[in-house]
């Protein structure tokens, strides 16, 4: 029922979509004008919440790639033959 195709097509979405989120988190928390590293660092548990911070980012991103990259992929034309 599912091609292949189009399940590396979607992972391959959902991997830059947790690339990005962790570069944004990167960028986040080492911007210190945003003050998001200085937040973090003031909070009982430091580790842990870095961790959820970034993990939520890299998700978030993830899941959003996911069903974009999955909306383009299934709408997409692929009848190319009178085109020129």
């Amino acid at each position: 029922m599912i091609k292949t195709s189009l399940l590396l097509e979607v992972t391959s979405h959902t991997a830059m979509g947790i690339a990005v989120g962790l570069a944004f988190a990167f960028l986040a928390t080492h911007i210190t004008a945003l003050g998001i590293a200085t937040l973090i660092n003031y909070s009982p548990t430091p580790d842990v919440v870095m961790i959820m911070f970034v993990g939520t980012c890299a998700i978030t991103f993830g899941i959003g790639a996911t069903l974009t990259g999955l909306a383009i992929t299934l709408t997409e034309d692929t009848d190319t033959a009178g085109r020129e």
